[in-house]
């Protein structure tokens, strides 16, 4: 945190010793001058509130007061009417809660801060069911039931560009001129931002965020920043929430951009959200180790529950209007219903390794989709591959782009159709949590077919 003294006094807090985790952060690093309540809304923007250091035990003791409609949003940060959770319900307030373990520093704050993500429950204390990390928490605790937990891990794809103007075409910080510079894996691009990249690293320390391998990906000016696996399912899609906005604060600390948008440059490289995931027992085994056939067997039912599911929940992997670009070759993502073994063409990959590191990759989603709900599709699709024995097709060897597999639809309208009818969506998620989705990116899609595009003036005006 920066060395600036705070404006408020240890003695002004209203109840340190009533907040361990308070508590425990103002030894640490003494009272920040402002607290950052973040809340994901539906699309994964974080939305919230300041609040004053002094007044920081008040979050674990009265919890901060946050209208439900809020997970009625759109990207823009409009209300979607249409939803019927606005004025017509008379607005009311929920009540927020801090998720344990996130009171973090603010390494790249210009002011001593500190922030806290929180999760949304109805003034009886309810979960409320619209918030994308209670439907998490949902899924979780259906794996409980059946004796299985997760073990979980985010990678994340971003570009780095230069500043520019609002709406204005992207420019990364390496050019986009000429062959060489997809420059895939290079020293070299990690060397020229050293400074930045470690700079996100020493922050990812500093909150607590479990950062692994650093990456020059497939574009100029595109990396990737792997996070460790971890045996919280949760708590690795509040790390991946939290990383993008780590990454953002340190770049534009640097005096540049970083956007996560799912396909920036036509003509590169997408960014992708890759997620990879196993299943422990109640004593922490991974279940896909198993011997006598039975590890293999929950591994291929796993796979094939995915793919099953898979069509239903694009809209939730790919949110975007913008990351159906990515699902053409090309753009190194998945384009088709598959999977196979150590093959980075296909949908649902299981990596190479060791037995006890046996784990599904999936990777269909875009960098900009909002992790609780990926990770919940994802864990409800294998769930439900694993409890109906749902057999996968053969696992696809070779080029996964030229085969006659069932292919990802590149159409938002097709993906919002298909998740607002989906029997899956509605058991996984609950019949008013798939409305209010498809609602919402219906809007969403209407808003952007009634916007008319550049090329449309240069060529007909």
């Amino acid at each position: 945190m920066p060395e600036s003294a705070p404006t408020c006094r240890i003695e002004d807090m209203d109840d340190t010793s009533g907040a361990d985790e308070a508590g425990a952060f103002v030894k640490a690093f003494g009272i920040p001058e402002i607290v950052e309540v973040l809340l994901p809304d539906t699309s994964g923007i974080l939305r919230g509130k300041w609040l004053p250091g002094a007044a920081m035990n008040k979050i674990w003791k009265s919890g901060v007061p946050i209208p439900l409609s809020i997970f009625g949003l759109d990207i823009w940060g409009c209300e979607v009417e249409a939803t019927g959770i606005h004025i017509e319900t008379g607005d009311k307030d929920g009540l927020c809660w801090p998720v344990p373990g996130t009171l973090k520093p603010v390494p790249w704050s210009p002011r001593p801060s500190a922030q806290v993500l929180i999760t949304m429950h109805e003034p009886d204390g309810a979960p409320w069911m619209l918030d994308p990390r209670q439907q998490l928490v949902r899924i979780v605790d259906r794996l409980a039931a059946r004796g299985f937990s997760a073990c979980v891990a985010f990678e994340l794809e971003f570009y780095l560009l230069k500043p520019g103007a609002e709406g204005a075409p992207p420019q990364p910080v390496f050019s986009t001129q000429g062959q060489a510079r997809q420059n895939m894996y290079a020293m070299s691009d990690l060397d020229a931002y050293a400074t930045l990249l470690h700079d996100m690293r020493t922050a990812a320390a500093a909150q607590g965020l479990p950062t692994d391998t650093v990456i020059s990906e497939a574009a100029p000016g595109q990396f990737e920043v792997n996070l460790y696996h971890k045996d919280d399912a949760l708590g690795a899609a509040d790390d991946a929430i939290l990383l993008r906005r780590l990454i953002d604060g340190v770049a534009r600390r640097h005096g540049l951009r970083a956007t996560f948008m799912a396909k920036p440059l036509l003509d590169f490289a997408g960014n992708g959200m890759h997620v990879h995931v196993s299943l422990k027992d109640k004593a922490g085994a991974n279940v896909f180790a198993r011997g006598g056939g039975e590890g293999e067997r929950l591994l291929r039912h796993g796979a094939g529950g995915l793919l099953s599911t898979m069509a239903d929940s694009t809209l939730l992997f790919v949110p975007s209007f913008n990351g159906y670009r990515r699902l053409v070759p090309g753009s190194y993502a998945p384009t088709g219903i598959t999977w196979g073994y150590d093959n980075r063409s296909v949908a649902v990959r299981v990596p190479n390794g060791p037995p006890d590191a046996l784990r599904l990759e999936h990777r269909i989603a875009g960098a900009d989709a909002h992790p609780h709900l990926v990770l919940a599709a994802i864990l409800a699709g294998m769930l439900e591959g694993i409890e109906a024995g749902i057999e996968p097709p053969a696992p696809f060897t070779g080029n996964a782009y030229e085969n006659d597999a069932p292919l990802l639809s590149p159409s938002m309208a097709e993906a919002v159709s298909r998740f607002a009818g989906s029997p899956f969506i509605e058991r996984a998620f609950g019949e008013e949590y798939r409305r209010v989705y498809a609602v919402m990116k219906q809007e969403e899609l209407a808003a952007f077919s009634r916007t008319i595009l550049p090329l449309e003036y240069e060529t007909y005006l």
